[in-house]
């Protein structure tokens, strides 16, 4: 017997009416569809006179329910998996349905759909050309604090998401580590409370005292200031001068100038320690 097919199906963030034709197709003519919430689903196939046998599909059942959808799969059954808003397998469960159908060897097809963080990104102002997607950072603030460490030197725009009881912690963790950054937060987008906020993260914080709704937070990636400064604010002042000079190709004598004003100190002090370089 043939292996039925598993369409990943792309649905509405918030407005019902972001949905495609072929989406709406899809959902019409599978045998089943597995959603995160039954009740938030039978809401969407409701609105467009849909009437499909649904499964529940969720962290916490996905071990046991993979094992199901993939049973109905082998006997040929066509099933669309749905997330509770945008599209499955980005910060939800899809992913792991998603690589034990491709383990078993099963068609896997993407309807595409919204999902929150492109048009977030597209009307934040920051740049697009590149960037990166953290989805949520960790709960706890440790290990929170060590991932916007280790992200303290990326250039590219950073993409997160942030649930609203944590967006403050979250938000005040990014300016102690990353400074007080460009950042645009998204929050309710294509619902009737969808609002966007440009600015620095310290008003960010100043404005969302009690924050609803969940958040996309757009930040600005690391200027070459910022990096260099990482990169020599530890170091001794003689090993400062050889990175400037490798670095921004200076002359000793250009170096010892941009090492003053970058320190903050005079340029005798810069060029007693560069009486010890090598020559």
């Amino acid at each position: 017997m043939r292996s039925g097919t598993l369409y990943i199906v792309g649905t509405p963030i918030g407005n019902l009416e972001d949905i495609t034709l072929r989406a709406l197709r899809i959902l019409r003519e599978v045998d089943l569809i597995a959603c995160e919430d039954t009740r938030r689903t039978r809401k969407l196939l409701s609105r467009y006179n849909i009437h499909k046998p649904l499964t529940s599909y969720f962290e916490h059942n996905k071990i046991v329910k993979a094992d199901f959808l993939i049973e109905r799969l082998k006997e040929g059954k066509n099933i669309a998996l749905v997330s509770d808003a945008g599209m499955p397998g980005i910060s939800d469960p899809g992913y792991f349905i998603i690589q034990k159908v491709l383990k078993e060897n099963i068609s896997i097809i993407p309807i595409p759909g919204p999902t929150a963080f492109i048009p977030s990104l597209v009307i934040s102002g920051l740049p697009t050309d590149s960037f990166v997607f953290e989805g949520f950072l960790p709960s706890k603030k440790k290990a929170r604090c060590d991932r916007l460490k280790e992200l303290k030197s990326e250039k590219r725009t950073i993409v997160f998401y942030e649930a609203p009881h944590r967006l403050i912690a979250t938000l005040k963790d990014t300016l102690e580590i990353l400074g007080d950054r460009e950042v645009s937060l998204t929050r309710e987008l294509t619902k009737k409370f969808e609002e966007t906020f440009r600015g620095r993260t310290s008003e960010a914080i100043e404005k969302f005292v009690k924050p609803k709704g969940e958040f996309t937070i757009i930040l600005k990636g690391a200027q070459e200031k910022e990096i260099l400064k990482e990169k020599w604010q530890n170091l001794p002042i003689l090993d400062h001068l050889k990175l400037v000079m490798k670095e921004e190709n200076l002359s000793k004598k250009e170096a010892i100038k941009r090492v003053a004003q970058l320190r903050s100190i005079p340029k005798r002090e810069v060029y007693q320690a560069s009486l010890k370089m090598e020559r």
